[in-house]
């Protein structure tokens, strides 16, 4: 961000630096629980999972040393740290907002995948080399995207721009590199994680059975087979003595003793059969709700992404065509906070969106009552 000639009153000063430092709070409070999750419970160390904690730490950064050189910058229009902690400060900054959103695709990718390649995806349980290398990846595409201009434009230029008490980036007006940057930063992960969701979504949407009136073969089996299972769960309370008529006449219909064996028989193997199909169908239906809830949750955090960071890609590239003079700046430092907003949401959506992190975090706040209830979220 660019701060321009900005004065606060004291009032308004104060109220900001408040609002500021509660920022920092949520962000350095909500992604540390997050990591700390994954350090108390095994259970969460999934291969999906580690990609969330890649956000985290990402998020941390922004609220850890990002916003707090940042916050004394704003309220009082000038850079007191020094020309070096500037360079470090943007290097990061750029860093770890550009590896966030990296991240979302990377996680937007790995749900694609566990939806449309489902028994592959399986296999790999836990951390392995490839997700690693990912993660990996993430930071140093981050990092090439900004880094190496940042610390090297003013050599290149062999002159700086920047005046001595400011901080920001030596191509904040370059219109065509900013162009550049942004369609990987923000443009192309966009159309990407936009396209991994309408794929989960029609393959939702191939999978889910048209419902009709009359119920398919599967269906009755399923009602049948349950219903055998409440009749057993039944016939546990009754006399011992009427136990096994009862069980029975449950099952099987009256019939002469003569051919009661081979009655029996067949219906051993049309019931193994039946429950094949019953046990078939219920894996799918139970892989089609995970699948639904994944969808959601990957809508939701997506969304989310879109709305903070579109404003300030949108405003940062117009600013630089016009050189400043066509984007109020206050509207330009609104879209700035809106993209650190991010990595404060984040956290709070992992809760809400995967009972996994709800199980976590009952564990680290409640964990007499997740030994007490350990299935109370399922």
């Amino acid at each position: 961000a660019l701060s321009e000639g900005t004065q606060f009153s004291a009032p308004v000063t104060v109220l900001l630096a408040i609002l500021m430092g509660f920022l920092v709070l949520v962000t350095v409070l909500g992604n540390a629980l997050v990591i700390l999750a994954f350090v108390v419970d095994k259970s969460l160390r999934t291969q999906g999972n580690f990609f969330f904690l890649n956000l985290a730490l990402a998020d941390f950064l922004v609220g850890g040393f990002c916003i707090p050189l940042y916050i004394p910058y704003i309220l009082t229009d000038e850079w007191k740290f020094g020309k070096g902690v500037c360079k470090l400060w943007l290097v990061v900054d750029y860093l770890v907002c550009t590896a966030s959103g990296f991240n979302i695709v990377l996680i937007s990718f790995d749900r694609f995948v566990s939806v449309t390649r489902a028994v592959s995806y399986r296999v790999q349980k836990g951390i392995t080399k490839t997700t690693v290398a990912k993660m990996v990846t993430v930071w140093i595409a981050a990092f090439l995207l900004y880094g190496p201009a940042i610390i090297s434009w003013e050599y290149i230029a062999q002159q700086s721009i920047i005046p001595e008490n400011k901080c920001y980036a030596e191509f904040h007006y370059n219109w065509y590199f900013l162009m550049i940057a942004s369609t990987i930063e923000f443009f192309t992960p966009f159309i990407s994680v936009t396209y991994f969701n309408l794929s989960i979504y029609f393959n939702i949407r191939k999978r889910t059975p048209v419902r009709r009136e009359s119920s398919s073969p599967a269906q009755k089996g399923c009602e049948l087979f349950c219903c055998k299972k409440k009749r057993e769960h039944v016939s546990v309370f009754t006399k011992r003595g009427d136990e096994k008529n009862e069980k029975v006449s449950s099952f099987t219909p009256s019939k002469p003793a003569v051919g009661r064996l081979g009655t029996h028989n067949l219906q051993n193997i049309s019931g193994t059969t039946q429950k094949a199909e019953v046990a078939n169908t219920a894996a799918s239906r139970f892989r089609l709700s995970r699948d639904k809830k994944i969808a959601k949750s990957l809508a939701i955090v997506v969304c989310i992404f879109a709305v903070c960071w579109a404003p300030y890609t949108l405003l940062m590239i117009i600013r630089a065509g016009c050189h400043g003079r066509c984007i109020h700046h206050d509207l330009y430092e609104v879209s700035f906070w809106l993209l650190w907003l991010n990595s404060a949401i984040n956290p709070i959506l992992y809760p809400l969106c995967h009972i996994s992190f709800r199980k976590a975090f009952l564990k680290l706040f409640c964990p007499a009552k997740a030994k007490i209830h350990p299935n109370v979220f399922t």
